[in-house]
C-alpha cells in the first residue's frame, strides 16, 4: 500500500491541474509526434518514430505515478490543528544559534518543498529534529558539518 501524504490546497490544486495537463495536451503532444514519425516511412528504421513512442511511454508512466499519489493524498484542514507544537504544515520561525540567523519554514509534503520559497519537506533532517517541538525549545539536528542547534521562536499556521 501506498504511504498517505498530506498537502495543502495549493498544493493539491497544483497536482490535479499537473495531472489533466498531462492527460489532454501531452498526451495529443506526444500522438502527434508519433503520427508525424509514422509518416516519414519505414517504421523498422525510424529512430524518430522509436523515440516518440518511448516518450509516450515515459509519459504515460508519469500520469500513473501521480494519479497514485492523488489517490493516497490527503488535504489537511490548517484551521484546526494545534500551534502550540510544530507539525506537518505548521509555519516555523527558528534562529540558529551558532550564527543568531533567524528563518522561517513551512513544513510541507515532499513534492511541495520549494527552499526558494521557504518550504521544506517534513521528512528533511530539519523537519524532522523540528516535529513535535514547542516554542522555546532547542531542536538538535544531526547534519553532515556536525549538529546543529535551532531554538524555536515561533509556529503558526
Amino acid at each position: 500500500m501506498a504511504e498517505v501524504t498530506y498537502y495543502t490546497q495549493e498544493g493539491l490544486d497544483k497536482l490535479k491541474q499537473e495531472l489533466q495537463y498531462l492527460k489532454t495536451e501531452g498526451r495529443a503532444n506526444i500522438a502527434k509526434a508519433i503520427a508525424e514519425a509514422r509518416d516519414k516511412g519505414d517504421l523498422s528504421e525510424n529512430a524518430e518514430y522509436d523515440a516518440a513512442k518511448e516518450a509516450q511511454g515515459l509519459h504515460e508512466t508519469k500520469i500513473a505515478k501521480l494519479e497514485e499519489v492523488l489517490a493516497t493524498a490527503r488535504l489537511i484542514d490548517e484551521s484546526v490543528l494545534d500551534t502550540s507544537k510544530v507539525l506537518a504544515l505548521s509555519y516555523v520561525k527558528i534562529k540558529n544559534k551558532k550564527n543568531n540567523a533567524v528563518m522561517t519554514y513551512q513544513l510541507v509534503s515532499e513534492t511541495e518543498a520549494d527552499l526558494k520559497s521557504g518550504k521544506i519537506s517534513v521528512k528533511s533532517p530539519i523537519a524532522q529534529g523540528l516535529l513535535g517541538k514547542s516554542v522555546g525549545e532547542v531542536a538538535q539536528i544531526e547534519a553532515p558539518a556536525g549538529v546543529l542547534e535551532f531554538e524555536i521562536l515561533e509556529i503558526s499556521r
